[in-house]
């Protein structure tokens, strides 16, 4: 039996490693379908494999950070030959979300993402800050090996420190809930009317706000609203996702609001709608939840102080709590 679990225990780690490699690249599979050149440098507006890593390493700790440095192999080969020059951008995608897991994990990050202070850590450390190493391994590698004039360097810099961290702050939020999202137990009609009233909603919008040639992107900003307010993050983060992308693909195609740009201003304008966007949805989503959560503990100790004091003197408090429905509460 212990010969057993020795040789069981390493199997298991080896199966989350080729796991965690074979999602980081179909994630890069999808990233790359929707590319842009800056400067003479391939990247992309949102970057799926630092999500993916960022999660993994969330879910399962830094011992599948080799899964990802596979990845990231894997990932380059399918673009480039593997030279010397690609190690620098190896180790770069591969501690990026390494040195944003420890920094999250330092301060107690917790993935339900129930608090604001679990959002704000996500923004600025897991995907701000985290990627800054990404995009300088990567752009100074580039430089070094001749590829990129030092002149370019801050211009590819802040494509690819954008890029890595969108996919922070799109794809992460979204695998998180999706590991934990269950259906409500008391699903109405109403409540499957209003998803399906939302998904739709979303996609005209989004639609409107980046194919119309007048500048009407502000008008997804309402939508994540009422996703956050009625859903949290299991709404927020899909309607986030599903902005980006068409935000996206408006973008690489020159259309609407996008058209008749420089590369150098359809970049700026794409990720600024981008990260207002995944920053609207995911802060007001933890605001929500944590007032949820506030209120039930409020709930659950008055609940409890009514049946202490019923013990003290039985029947005074049948008329307090819980409150009648539709009455107004704890009035006498």
């Amino acid at each position: 039996m212990v010969r057993s679990e020795r040789v069981r225990r390493p199997a298991a780690a080896l199966l989350r490693i080729l796991a965690v490699a074979g999602a980081y690249w179909a994630g890069a599979r999808i990233g790359l379908l929707q590319q842009v050149v800056v400067e003479g440098a391939v990247v992309t507006p949102l970057w799926p494999p630092t999500g993916i890593a960022l999660s993994c390493l969330l879910w399962a700790g830094a011992g599948v950070w080799p899964g990802i440095c596979l990845g990231a192999l894997l990932t380059i080969a399918t673009i480039d030959s593997v030279d010397p020059a690609a190690v620098g951008i190896l180790a770069g995608n591969t501690l990026a979300p390494l040195s944003a897991y420890l920094m999250l994990r330092r301060i107690g990050f917790r993935t339900g993402l129930d608090r604001l202070r679990d959002g704000l850590a996500l923004v600025f450390l897991g995907a701000l800050t985290g990627m800054l190493v990404s995009a300088t391994l990567g752009a100074g590698t580039l430089v070094l090996a001749g590829s990129l004039p030092l002149g370019e360097f801050w211009a590819v810099w802040s494509a690819w420190w954008a890029g890595d961290a969108m996919g922070v702050l799109v794809i992460t939020p979204l695998l998180l809930v999706l590991r934990r999202a269950r259906l409500p137990r008391d699903t109405r009609a109403w409540w499957w009317t209003e998803v399906v009233a939302l998904c739709v909603t979303s996609v005209a919008v989004t639609l409107v706000a980046t194919r119309a040639d007048l500048s009407l992107l502000f008008l997804v900003f309402p939508v994540l609203i009422w996703a956050a307010l009625r859903f949290q993050l299991p709404g927020s983060a899909p309607c986030a996702l599903l902005i980006s992308v068409m935000a996206i693909s408006a973008a690489t195609g020159g259309t609407g609001v996008f058209g008749g740009r420089s590369i150098l201003e359809v970049m700026v304008v794409l990720q600024a709608l981008n990260g207002c966007a995944a920053l609207t949805g995911l802060l007001l989503a933890a605001i929500v939840t944590e007032q949820i959560a506030v209120r039930r503990k409020i709930e659950l100790a008055c609940t409890a102080l009514a049946e202490v004091v019923d013990q003290l003197a039985p029947g005074e408090t049948a008329h307090l709590w819980p409150p009648k429905e539709g009455g107004k509460g704890l009035e006498r």
